[in-house]
């Protein structure tokens, strides 16, 4: 706001935003300069003490001197971290939105191994795997809905060079870094880091049987806090606040507004009640045993003083002064009396008796005496009865003829073997130490009760009861609930699971046979279910498509088996669970990926130069192929050029890049295969051949370790192809078959692939969701999957479509040309690749920028789709990707 002078002042709303801006973006935990509280760093090798005991692993030189490396060799070591170390780990890491891994590494070439895994049983709620196999980094995590998820970024670690490597994700913002250079940056769905107990931390390896990683590692640690990268590349410093912040900001303006809302109203009830009660007296009373006592008034209850006070009973044991008794006498309580008083005794045997007491001994026949003390008004003398020599005296009942004390008050007698003795009744508590006299125990006020949740403890003689709060109903004796899901089916359980009403809810447990969290149940097989195969009944496996036999065991090759009839410009090929036809050499696809083949077509290797015809040959395409054609009247070599160099007619060499493909010229042709392999001969190459290798060492166990593979064997678990190569496992998302021009997608329960559906109830993909808009150049908004005519234009057909993460795509037809638009929220990010030297498949997607110039460049060497944005009244630029 601004005075009458102009001096500007602060609103409170400002002042309060302002503080709220100040203490989300000003975090407590960073320090000046690049350095990081120690509370939110974890470094994995000070918690493992690595180095001590680890078998398998070796301190060695690293790729600098200000920290331990370690060597990480062989398959059988076992290098997890302690349960209690464990937990204090977890502890820094649980339930948070903003954290990076960190780690300087050396691996060996083709290697797969986890650089680091936080699991619970199948659950990896943190993994971070190197696979030099498919050269590729991936990230495990469950998702919030405690689903799976892998997210793969396309990358060679295992080159055996040093690598400083950084894995930041901020709620659903992840970023790789290499060498301080940032790599890729993508919406992922979110991270759940809701660990529970009993998780472990494994270094180097996923378990005791998998993901062993070979080479050095160095500086292996976990940041807690925003853009930990910062930490390992101090030259990448902090400019902009993470997607963690304004979350964070978001969810405490929320916050403040809800406890606003709250204070406000329980002010307002407060002050009606004071209001109610500025008019009302009310003297406060007490009421026991069904009787009304005013306040301060004091009564004898028993051995009890009692007084109200303040509307509550209070009552105090009557204290007893010691009694002062002459040599022939003894304290004794006397009945109707709380405190002993002075008693004759009789002497028996050298011991002291009052009035009354039993003594048993046993005469020289063997038979039970019984004496009483009994004092007479002269003296005190002993008389003694035989009380029975046909039956032992463990089968007198003392009680039953008289010869018990008085048990007086809410006391029992009970009977022993030599005589009886009080006891107080359940529910009381004893006010002399004979226990004549007992008093009740307020179970509610001293918290001795059971009552649970929506009940209120009501105190009773002996007892106490759980009254359920209105509009509850009872379960049990101690807890109450607004209903009983389990009676009423209104529960979540599986069907081979036992349902229990609880308080507010109901809890599921899986019958006997049967595993899960009982929301899920399956039947339990050991684990011998192979290649995703569910187990519906004990020793019972219902496989996925594209398997068959009693363990899933076997993949059904579609195209042997007469299932697929492929174009005759395409190839069958089988894969684990399915198939797909493929053009054939010669051949590319033109666009439409039609399943059958039918849009492969033919390519023009002389147009493309991508012929390996000599210079004194000319080129000529024929279908699926081309000829090296000799001039008439020239004499052609019949050489070939290869990867730019020359190669003589009838050569055969090895691929540089690949030591298993032999390739051949033949009359201006270059023909290359993977070699065969024969696992007969001694100089097969188990580089090439691992199936041809023997060894033990070589064998894979599967991850249930119940099946071993040998080298070469390939199978599907949890939606993802595995192989074993040479005694290491590698594991990859499963690819699946294109789903083409169709609406509704849904993945069925026990599969991997995505299926065409049309009930767009049971999808778990719509193409185009109404939910979502676009709005056009005019700012009109348009509803997913329309398409309209753009304004003054007769040739321009514009279309609203949905692509994946959130983005927007126009379709423009302009003629016979289509121009792809992307329009972004601005709070969504993208795939991007930041330019780089190596190799990877990358999809570069630009913005929709109306009246600017976009220009969009890469620098990877292979596999890159470049798509441009249309602007409208500018040039346009069309960019192939090389």
């Amino acid at each position: 706001t601004v005075d009458q002078k102009g001096a500007g002042t602060l609103s409170t709303d400002a002042i309060l935003s302002l503080s709220i801006l100040s203490i989300l973006f000003a975090s407590p935990h960073t320090t000046l300069g690049f350095g990081v509280d120690p509370a939110l760093r974890i470094n994995v090798f000070d918690e493992l003490k690595l180095g001590e005991s680890y078998a398998g692993v070796f301190q060695v030189q690293g790729f600098h001197n200000e920290s331990r490396a370690f060597l990480f060799q062989d398959s059988w070591r076992n290098v997890r971290v302690k349960e209690d170390v464990a937990e204090v780990m977890l502890q820094k890491l649980r339930d948070k939105t903003e954290f990076t891994v960190l780690a300087t590494l050396k691996q060996e070439r083709l290697n797969s191994g986890v650089l680091l895994s936080i699991h619970y049983a199948e659950h990896r709620y943190l993994e971070l795997e190197s696979s030099g196999q498919r050269n590729e980094i991936r990230l495990h995590y469950r998702t919030r809905d405690q689903r799976q998820h892998t997210e793969g970024f396309p990358y060679s670690l295992a080159d055996d060079r040093w690598h400083k490597l950084s894995v930041a994700v901020s709620v659903s913002h992840v970023v790789l870094h290499v060498d301080c250079n940032r790599i890729y940056e993508r919406v992922i769905e979110n991270p759940s880091m809701d660990i529970p107990s009993d998780t472990t931390i494994w270094l180097g390896q996923r378990n005791q049987a998998h993901g062993y990683f070979k080479g050095i590692m160095q500086d292996v640690q976990l940041v807690v806090m925003p853009q930990g990268y910062i930490s390992q590349c101090p030259d990448l410093n902090r400019t902009c606040p993470t997607c963690n912040d304004f979350h964070g900001l978001v969810q405490k303006i929320m916050e403040l507004q809800d406890v606003l809302a709250k204070t406000s109203s329980k002010l307002s009830r407060a002050e009606e009640k004071m209001q109610g009660l500025d008019g009302c007296y009310c003297e406060r009373s007490c009421s026991m045993n069904g009787e009304l006592y005013r306040e301060d008034e004091r009564w004898t209850d028993g051995c009890r003083n009692c007084s109200c006070y303040n509307g509550t009973v209070q009552c105090e044991t009557i204290s007893c002064p010691p009694p002062q008794c002459p040599p022939d006498s003894a304290p004794a309580y006397v009945p109707g009396t709380c405190c002993k008083e002075c008693q004759p005794v009789c002497l028996f045997r050298g011991r002291v008796y009052v009035e009354g007491d039993l003594k048993s001994v046993r005469d020289s026949s063997g038979n039970c005496l019984l004496f009483e003390c009994q004092v007479s008004p002269i003296h005190s003398t002993c008389l003694h009865t035989l009380i029975s020599v046909s039956f032992p005296l463990s089968g007198h009942h003392f009680c039953v003829e008289g010869h018990s004390p008085s048990c007086v008050e809410n006391s029992e007698c009970v009977n022993l073997e030599a005589g009886s003795c009080c006891s107080c009744k359940d529910g009381y508590r004893a006010l002399r130490d004979d226990s004549a006299y007992c008093g009740d125990i307020d179970e509610c006020a001293e918290g001795k009760h059971y009552c649970r949740e929506n009940t209120m403890c009501v105190n009773t003689p002996g007892s106490f009861m759980c009254i359920c709060h209105t509009g509850y109903i009872r379960i049990d004796d101690y807890s109450c609930t607004e209903r009983d899901e389990c009676t009423t089916g209104l529960h979540s359980c599986d069907e081979n699971a036992i349902c229990f009403n609880t308080v507010g809810g109901h809890s599921c447990s899986c019958k006997p046979g049967y595993v899960g969290n009982g929301t899920v149940c399956r039947a339990l097989c050991d684990g011998l279910c192979q290649n995703g195969g569910s187990c519906v009944n004990p020793d019972t496996c219902i496989c996925q498509q594209g398997f068959t036999g009693k363990r899933c065991e076997t993949d059904i090759d579609e195209c042997t088996d007469g299932f697929v009839e492929c174009d005759s410009r395409a190839i069958c090929v089988n894969l684990p669970g399915w198939y797909h036809c493929e053009c054939r050499d010669g051949y590319h696809d033109n666009g439409m990926f039609s399943a059958n083949g039918e849009s492969c077509e033919d390519i023009d290797e002389c147009a493309t130069e991508r012929h390996s015809c000599a210079n004194d040959t000319v080129c000529f395409n024929v279908d699926g192929g081309y000829d090296c054609r000799c001039p008439h009247g020239k004499n052609c070599t019949g050489d070939c050029n290869h990867d730019n160099k020359h190669k003589h007619n009838g050569q055969i060499w090895v691929l540089d890049n690949d030591r298993c493909s032999v390739c051949s010229c033949q009359s201006g042709l270059v023909m290359c295969r993977r070699m065969v392999c024969d696992c007969e001969s001694t100089t097969a190459d188990l580089f090439c051949c691992p199936e041809c290798n023997p060894g033990l060492s070589s064998q894979c166990l599967h991850q249930n370790r119940l099946i071993t593979y040998s080298s070469g064997d390939t199978w599907v678990e949890n939606c993802q192809q595995c192989q074993c190569m040479s005694g290491e496992v590698d594991c990859w998302p499963m690819s699946c078959p294109p789903v083409v021009d169709c609406e509704f997608t849904q993945v069925p329960e026990g599969q991997c692939c995505p299926h065409c559906i049309t009930d767009p109830c049971q999808a778990d993909t719509v193409r185009n969701d109404i939910t979502k808009t676009c709005v056009d150049e005019n700012g009109l908004t348009r509803f997913s999957g329309a398409a309209w005519t753009k304004h003054r234009t007769e040739c321009t057909l514009c279309q609203c479509k949905v692509r994946q993460r959130g983005s927007w795509e126009y379709t423009q037809t302009v003629g016979d040309r289509h121009t792809l638009i992307y329009c972004m929220h601005s709070h969504i990010l993208m795939n991007v690749l930041i330019q780089t030297d190596r190799y990877t498949d990358t999809h570069l997607h630009t913005e929709w920028e109306p009246d600017t110039h976009a220009h969009a460049h890469t620098h990877t060497h292979t596999h890159t789709h470049l798509h441009t944005e249309w602007e409208p009244d500018k040039d346009r630029h069309l960019q192939k990707g090389v």
